[in-house]
């Protein structure tokens, strides 16, 4: 297996963690009745994301610990929904990829997760 290396590698893993994401009742209605997300621009905006964290280039420019802190506003993001997201992710990185940046990301999302537990 090879590793993440291109924005085409995190659309495949965005689309694939969402589809694991959105069929879970414990954490679907977040994306579809709370944030009413429009699947396809969100995804783009996560390879945005993805790639400016592990690659240092494109153009998020957002501010994702507030986006999540209102979200947390209208419902409560619980420790159980970000277990599940790590584990979808984790779990969806390891079937498609393997290397220094797939293992780069999950301690990301690790990071990631941990400091927005604390600030929301």
């Amino acid at each position: 297996m090879r590793d993440i290396q291109t924005r085409e590698d995190l659309h495949l893993l965005m689309s694939e963690f969402y589809l694991k994401l959105l069929a879970n009742s414990k954490i679907s209605y977040i994306f579809i009745k709370t944030a009413k997300i429009d699947l396809g621009p969100h995804l783009l905006e996560l390879v945005d994301f993805w790639e400016q964290i592990l690659f240092d280039r494109g153009s998020y420019r957002k501010n994702v610990l507030q986006i999540h802190t209102d979200l947390n506003q209208q419902t409560k993001l619980s420790e159980e929904h970000f277990a599940i997201w790590l584990n979808y992710l984790n779990t969806t990185i390891d079937e498609n990829f393997s290397g220094q940046i797939a293992e780069n990301m999950k301690t990301r999302a690790l990071s990631i997760a941990t400091v927005m537990k604390i600030k929301i």
